[in-house]
């Protein structure tokens, strides 16, 4: 059977979906576009032709992949299970291990109910997506080293080859297309590629329900900052790559929808605040040649036991205690994080206990949650200072999603869409069962009411 052979055809009502993500596209790229000069035309017509939100409040934390977890199934990431971008790794043994096999999540996806509803679903670079069932036509987002693709063992192809779908796949669009990336490559010439290969597949294989994750408008503002000159040319890149895609879905059905996410805001980081070397002299982490060895290790220190220790995700951080809790560690750590926030140099906003953190619907588990101040990014490293500031203008985020720089976007154009329909401030909970009414499929675990876009 040839690779690229369309899933047959189930009947349905349902207009097709094409939903685009751009990681870290703020709401003002678009709503404040003259503002910024920026020249997007595609993402400007969706604000005329469309129904868009001014914003959507996220998730704890905004970060990747739980909020793309919660695109997909309309719950919090304590509901579907995808906490963080990484996995937490106590012991420093994990090699870096991202949040990245769909059997992680605990709740039913949009491509479940897709598939569950008839229709013929695929996806590329979108987060949590490994062996993602409801998917035919796959390529998920992993990789065996953080590296540029340019950098790793070629070999690595047969990788991200073999946890594609269906069985060649990836043989017989790279004789076509060229090479896929071998690692992580959340620059431009990832976004290329990606781009390169969704068009191929929506021409080819046109799916009725398709999610693509694009990242380098993601990359540009980490290491520029928000609308800088970096970050505003990226986007209008992307604009160009937006309209082509939407083009291609509207060309197979032209009642197609195409939905325009993203999944946090971004802002500029002026401090990061490493919380491990505080645990570590207070004796709750040990590690191998004790705390002064740890100060001068660069962040190679073994860690040998622990009590209890942060989580990173940016703006926040979630402290982990050690099962079973000892009788002591958890007013020991209280008492600890209470002096760190006294010091206004380690830039806490709060601590939240373990009632509040279920309250917000993150980091379940966790005993406490430190919330950083906006600006301020904690960080859980060995070695080091506890406060260094930060030169230039790097871009962050993981903050709390009530600052509204944290904010994300939603954008929709298509059949029986209103147009020009200002949604206001939306919930990032609502997108999932949004989409899925426009599937006429059904995602009953989702518990906030979709939006009414006027179809």
């Amino acid at each position: 059977m040839l690779a690229l052979a369309a899933a047959a055809a189930h009947p349905s009502t349902a207009a097709s979906v094409l939903m685009i993500s751009i990681d870290g596209m703020k709401p003002e790229y678009v709503l404040q576009a003259d503002a910024h000069g920026l020249k997007i035309p595609f993402l400007r017509s969706m604000l005329r032709d469309g129904a868009h939100a001014t914003g959507v409040v996220g998730v704890w934390p905004t970060v990747t992949y739980p909020s793309h977890t919660t695109l997909l199934t309309g719950v919090s990431p304590s509901e579907h299970g995808i906490l963080d971008n990484l996995q937490f790794d106590p012991r420093r043994t994990f090699d870096g291990a991202w949040y990245w096999y769909a059997a992680e999540i605990k709740t039913r996806t949009l491509w479940q109910a897709a598939h569950e509803a008839g229709l013929s679903t695929a996806s590329i670079g979108w987060p949590v997506s490994v062996g993602a069932p409801g998917v035919d036509t796959l390529i998920p987002e992993y990789w065996r080293s953080g590296r540029p693709a340019a950098d790793v063992d070629p070999s690595d192809a047969a990788l991200i080859a073999a946890l594609s779908r269906p069985d060649g796949l990836m043989a017989e669009m790279q004789s076509r297309l060229g090479p896929y990336m071998a690692g992580n490559d959340p620059g431009p010439p990832g976004d290329v590629v990606k781009t390169r290969y969704a068009l191929d597949i929506l021409r080819k294989v046109k799916p009725q329900f398709m999610t693509i994750h694009l990242s380098a408008l993601d990359e540009q503002e980490h290491e520029h900052g928000p609308f800088s000159a970096e970050a505003d040319a990226e986007l209008e890149v992307l604009d160009a790559d937006l309209s082509e895609l939407c083009a291609a879905a509207h060309a197979t059905d032209p009642q197609a929808v195409a939905v325009v996410v993203s999944d946090h805001g971004f802002t500029t980081i002026t401090h990061r605040i490493n919380l491990l070397p505080p645990f570590i002299r207070a004796g709750l982490v040990e590690v191998a040649g004790g705390a002064a060895t740890a100060a001068n290790s660069q962040n190679h220190a073994t860690i040998t036991s622990w009590k209890a220790q942060p989580w990173s995700g940016g703006g926040m951080a979630a402290i982990m205690l050690h099962q079973p809790v000892a009788a002591d560690t958890e007013q020991a750590v209280r008492d600890l994080l209470q002096t760190l926030k006294a010091d206004e140099r380690n830039g806490i906003d709060a601590i939240l206990d373990a009632a509040e953190i279920k309250q917000r619907g993150g980091f379940a588990g966790a005993s406490f949650l430190v919330v950083m101040k906006l600006g301020y990014y904690a960080l859980a490293e060995p070695g080091g200072e506890v406060v260094t500031e930060v030169h230039g203008t790097p871009g962050g985020h993981g903050f709390s999603p009530e600052f509204a720089e944290m904010r994300a976007s939603f954008f929709a154009v298509g059949a029986g869409i209103a147009r020009q329909r200002d949604l206001g401030l939306i919930d990032m909970r609502q997108i999932a069962p949004t989409v899925a009414r426009l599937l006429h499929a059904q995602l009953p675990a989702a518990g906030l009411p979709p939006l009414n876009l006027g179809q």
